[in-house]
């Protein structure tokens, strides 16, 4: 009776005490997702349509001076309110972003009278949430642990990435988010190595897909990761090891900030893959955009001698032939890579980049971030450890013309290597210089707090298909990985599209399918791997497709998707959009593509010709109306793909 009476006030609108309001819970606006906190037993959950998806899971951390992760009192629960946001980026999968959800905020103290508040936010394609430190303090406060936990259902299944161990790899170079995906295992599975499992992490439970991924970690949080050890299904918040710091300077690993203090966001995309592929969920809770001279935001394409010819290739002659390539193929950038400095040197560079302007192509230039926490002795190195020197670099760069860096061998994720990142993206936006990380960690919407952020690499790109056969074997399903998920919110500088051929390496996949990652690969630069004598075997309307392919796009829509398998998107252009698919299997599929939102429309298909088997690349040109039902017919062949361009 006494439940039902305060259940009444609810609904009434009248303020509960701490007790009852301690067990509530906030729904996405269109009340498909709800989430449900206990905060007295520091847990939450998460259903979807009805059911159960995200079972009892914890909330809360740890501070050096406080636990936060139980025992909490409830202060206050505010009532849920819509927030919005609007935004505009041209490094996104759209350029008009708006953002919806229902935000409501528990308030709540420790028996020591410490205060935390947990802010939930749910829109219509997930849910995310933040620890807020409201007091004031100008002590340094540091987090040991997180306590935040994701419990799945037993049946879930996972699609993950392991992040390397720090400290190995080539020159020391790990963590660099730079490994193959588990796909299709079960929920439990532990990570083969220590440093757990990085973001974004996919999961599917019954008919429902969940994607895990952070952001706005700012200044005062290290990355995070998903633990090694997932004991009946429940997922940890894994903080970096111990060498994945900043080390010149205090090198900080673990969060610590003063008070007030805000945590990132924790985010969970739930629904289907259409769900996981429109989301901007990893951008709506990003920092909001830092203000620059917008004038020098440009994505484009680049051309790339190094993915194919390898150090020999940066030098004069060569990189001179590359400006020349990008020039035809009407790409606005060419990118020189390790030992320019020694191999060209600044004053050669610099007449380049004269001539590159003459040819509406612009300079971009490989650095080594440098520090103590790897071997590697590529150059040019030493120049970005500090504020004075990037300044110095970066000015000089800026006067002979260069319009962007590709800075290589990041270590990690601890709290100072995160600052490190945006210490650069600063002070390169006061040179008007854009940006370009290798080696490095996932940004976690960083591109929208810095506009100059035009690319990361974080995956395990082009390169290695072009050292080992091995990996050259895996590239069809791993490519519909990165697609789906690691590409999922984030600029990822994979460096696709061999039309022709890879010097001592067969390619597993046809060419139409590299033709395809040049519009399912997002990167606000895509650097082509393909060659100046490549190109020349490639049919004209091939040619002619990419030099008129967008440098940004406007819209995204799913077309159809199932990871490691297939991938098929579709995005817009002005009054173009641009449907393509790779098919991530060694198996035949024939495809019938549900195009209603194109029907009636012109198309130009490209896929592969009859003859895969030749020494040339194989294409074939279709020209039709899409029919009045939308639909379109394909069929892939195995590791095969295309594109369609609709006007």
């Amino acid at each position: 009776m006494k439940y039902t009476f305060y259940l009444l006030l609810l609904c009434l609108g009248f303020h509960v005490s701490h007790a009852q309001t301690a067990n509530s819970s906030v729904s996405s606006p269109d009340k498909a997702i709800v989430v449900s906190c206990n905060i007295q037993q520091a847990v939450y959950s998460i259903a979807y349509k009805g059911e159960t998806v995200l079972k009892d899971s914890k909330l809360g951390l740890i501070r050096e001076d406080e636990d936060f992760s139980k025992n909490l009192k409830v202060l206050k629960v505010s009532k849920p309110t819509i927030v919005k946001d609007s935004y505009t980026m041209l490094n996104a999968k759209k350029q008009q972003i708006t953002y919806t959800a229902t935000e409501r905020i528990w308030q709540t103290k420790t028996a020591a009278g410490k205060k935390m508040n947990i802010v939930f936010r749910v829109s219509n394609d997930g849910v995310a949430f933040r620890y807020v430190f409201p007091e004031k303090s100008s002590e340094l406060k540091k987090i040991t642990t997180e306590a935040t936990s994701f419990h799945f259902n037993e049946g879930t299944r996972a699609w993950l990435q392991p992040k390397t161990e720090a400290q190995t790899g080539f020159e020391h170079t790990n963590p660099a988010y730079e490994a193959h995906y588990m796909m299709d295992i079960a929920t439990g599975t532990p990570a083969p190595g220590k440093n757990g499992w990085i973001y974004p992490a996919l999961f599917k439970y019954k008919n429902t897909w969940l994607l895990i991924t952070e952001a706005a970690l700012g200044r005062t949080y290290c990355g995070t990761a998903l633990q090694q050890n997932s004991p009946d299904n429940e997922y940890k918040i894994n903080f970096p090891q111990a060498p994945e710091v900043f080390t010149n300077g205090k090198p900080t690993l673990n969060p610590e900030s003063t008070l007030p203090w805000e945590t990132p966001w924790r985010i969970i995309v739930v629904g289907d893959l259409k769900t996981i592929t429109e989301s901007t969920l990893g951008t709506d809770l990003a920092l909001p955009a830092k203000k620059m001279d917008p004038s020098f935001i440009k994505p484009g394409k680049s051309s790339w001698s190094w993915i194919l010819k390898k150090d020999d290739s940066t030098v004069y002659r060569v990189q001179k032939k590359y400006i020349d390539f990008a020039s035809d193929m009407k790409w606005q950038y060419c990118l020189l890579d390790a030992y320019w400095d020694k191999l060209v040197g600044y004053d050669s560079v610099s007449i380049l980049a004269d001539y590159a302007r003459t040819k509406n192509v612009g300079l971009l230039l490989w650095y080594n971030s440098a520090g103590s926490w790897n071997t590697v002795k590529f150059t040019p190195k030493d120049k970005l450890i500090t504020h004075e020197s990037r300044m110095q670099e970066f000015a000089r760069l800026r006067a002979m013309g260069i319009k962007g860096l590709k800075i290589d061998f990041f270590s990690g994720d601890g709290q100072s290597m995160i600052g490190y990142y945006q210490d650069i993206l600063e002070d390169a936006a006061t040179h008007q210089l854009l940006i370009n990380f290798h080696g490095a960690t996932l940004p976690r919407g960083l591109h929208r707090t810095y506009p100059n952020l035009m690319t990361t690499e974080a995956v395990y790109g082009y390169e290695m298909i072009t050292f080992n056969q091995r990996d050259a074997n895996r590239a069809p399903a791993h490519s519909v990985m990165c697609a789906l998920v690691r590409n999922a919110f984030d600029p990822m500088d994979f460096t696709p599209m061999n039309l022709y051929k890879i010097p001592r390496i067969k390619r597993a996949t046809t060419s139409a399918f590299e033709l395809a990652t040049s519009v399912t690969f997002l990167s606000g630069i895509q650097h082509y791997a393909e060659s100046p004598e490549g190109i020349t075997h490639v049919p004209e309307f091939v040619k002619d497709f990419l030099r008129g392919l967008p440098n940004n796009w406007e819209d995204v829509k799913y077309i159809d998707a199932d990871p490691g398998k297939l991938y098929i998107v579709a995005r817009k252009s002005g009054n173009k959009w641009y449907v393509a698919g790779i098919n991530g299997e060694n198996t035949e599929k024939e495809l019938t593509l549900d195009l209603a939102f194109l029907q009636n429309k012109k198309v130009e298909l490209i896929a592969s010709g009859n003859d895969l088997t030749g020494p040339e690349p194989s294409f074939d040109l279709k020209r039709f109306t899409l029919p009045a039902t939308g639909k379109m017919n394909i069929t892939l062949k195995g590791n095969d793909g295309f594109v369609a361009v609709f006007e």
